[in-house]
């Protein structure tokens, strides 16, 4: 927005304006990340709807313009942002930090999150968030976004950012940027023809650059193709690109969309000579899971396992987000490496309160190389009220993810843009000391103990056939009244009657 505004949605800028927001980050996702294949993404979301938010460090009630923030958006986007409140929102210390410029001390109470992880991503979503590019679906690669072809994909996920960067190098000039995310993954591999094309997975060719964009391209990972030419590239690109960044080589072919499109509407393709085999070269170095154990419906216990593949000790953050109908217990908590106990560095702990917020615990722990750590804490099912279940209560509760914060040293298996850069070019030979990655393990359902909800309509439906058979009869006997009526012979009955008259007087004067 700020002096591009003109090419943005104003609605959006007003909603950000309107809730004192200094940076948002917003992300609708269906699936799940697989980091031992896929290594890890542009940018990391959980499944459902993700939010979070820093608010102006001169707003005073937080949680009024949180909420305010969350029902507006949820009209924009037509999402169920709305569900969001303070029994499901919490204030991170340590997981979350700004990304933008901040000209003040962090204060992690001007920040809120939340997770839906029940929220089902659909069109719905995809036409609002179209309606924000400066070109709409109209031109550019936006036209690509084919709702029938985009949810048909193992992953997808599309996401909104807002923060403050600098306008130029020594940042004494800010601007406001909006950055917006399609990340899908297609499974060639499993196909009978491991061969792909943009019209293969879009329904269609690319139709042009978008007037309003200064930079138009498609950049394609070929870093796999230098040796053995496993496949083909048509039409030949542009331009390659060979970037270095923490110790990883990769050649990327360039296709400058503005040049293309002037012979029209053309498609980038691939063609294998050779059977591909899935996986990657080097399998990502820090990843997770997550699963509940237990048995019954009184109590578990929750458990979050996360492996170090490196070769030296790794740092990270372990945010754990419990709803409040889950009671943990923090003397429970148990963090080993095989037979050896783990000692958090540092540690945080708010435990929830009913039906007004969740628990947070947050950890630094410090993983011991090539090892799997264990994290485990025990919980209870709580009874709810009745109203509070959903439509669907026999289905379950869902819980959202855990989140792993990291600095990786090495740039394996690593997409993401640097934190000073807003375009893919800024990740091109941009070497760091570390690497900052986060994580989402799984979103688990868990099944809350849940009342008969069939036993009321049972109960209605004898009580109304008892009631239906006994009210007719008891309704006639207490208001009718019971009198003798002469019964009168119909014409059968009356010749009938005059005959066996007749035949009585003839036999008695025979007599």
């Amino acid at each position: 927005m700020g002096n591009h505004k003109r090419h943005n949605n104003i609605g959006l800028g007003e909603i950000i304006s309107r809730h004192n927001v200094n940076e948002l980050h917003l992300t609708l996702t269906k699936g799940l990340w697989n980091y031992q294949k896929w290594g890890y993404p542009y940018h990391d979301a959980g499944p459902g709807a993700e939010i979070y938010s820093w608010f102006h460090e001169d707003v005073n009630n937080v949680d009024d313009e949180w909420k305010g923030l969350t029902n507006a958006l949820a009209g924009l986007f037509c999402a169920s942002l709305n569900f969001i409140n303070p029994a499901n929102s919490m204030s991170p210390e340590f997981t979350f930090r700004p990304t933008g410029v901040v000209d003040h001390s962090i204060n992690s109470s001007h920040l809120r999150y939340s997770s839906l992880p029940k929220e089902i991503v659909c069109t719905e979503n995809l036409t609002p968030f179209k309606k924000l590019l400066p070109c709409n679906s109209k031109k550019g690669l936006a036209t690509l976004l084919n709702s029938a072809y985009i949810h048909n994909t193992n992953y997808h996920s599309i996401g909104v950012h807002f923060r403050v960067i600098c306008s130029n190098t020594i940042c004494t000039k800010t601007s406001l940027e909006l950055r917006q995310s399609v990340s899908l993954i297609y499974d060639t591999i499993t196909d009978v023809s491991q061969n792909w094309s943009v019209r293969k997975f879009f329904g269609m060719g690319i139709r042009g650059a978008c007037p309003l964009a200064t930079l138009s391209n498609v950049y394609i990972d070929i870093s796999n193709n230098n040796t053995n030419q496993v496949y083909e590239l048509i039409p030949p690109p542009s331009a390659k690109v060979v970037s270095l960044r923490g110790g990883q080589l990769n050649e990327i072919a360039v296709y400058d969309i503005r040049s293309l499109s002037l012979k029209g509407i053309f498609n980038i393709e691939v063609l294998y000579n050779t059977t591909c085999t899935a996986g990657l070269n080097y399998p990502s170095i820090l990843y997770a899971n997550r699963y509940v154990i237990g048995y019954g419906q009184e109590r578990g216990s929750l458990v979050t396992k996360i492996y170090n593949n490196y070769w030296q000790t790794l740092d990270i953050i372990l945010l754990e987000s419990i709803p409040w109908y889950l009671p943990v217990y923090l003397h429970s908590v148990k963090i080993t490496c095989g037979a050896k106990n783990i000692i958090p560095l540092t540690q945080r702990y708010l435990p929830g309160k009913e039906r007004k917020s969740p628990y947070y615990l947050e950890l630094i722990l410090r993983l011991p190389p090539q090892s799997v750590t264990k994290f485990s804490i025990e919980m209870d099912y709580s009874f709810l009220k009745w109203q509070e279940y959903p439509p669907d209560a026999n289905h379950g509760f869902y819980m959202g993810p855990a989140i792993i914060t990291a600095l990786l040293p090495i740039a394996r298996n690593y997409t993401a843009l640097p934190l000073d850069g807003s375009t893919i070019t800024s990740s091109f030979n941009a070497s760091r000391e570390g690497y900052l990655v986060q994580l989402r393990t799984e979103s688990l359902l868990v099944s809350l103990p849940t009342p008969d909800f069939s036993m009321p309509y049972n109960v209605i439906c004898l009580a109304c056939t008892a009631i239906a058979l006994a009210f007719g009869p008891l309704h006639n006997i207490s208001t009718k009244r019971l009198v003798l009526k002469r019964v009168e012979m119909d014409w059968k009955e009356k010749l009938l009657s005059s005959l066996m008259k007749k035949i009585v007087k003839s036999k008695k004067k025979e007599e």
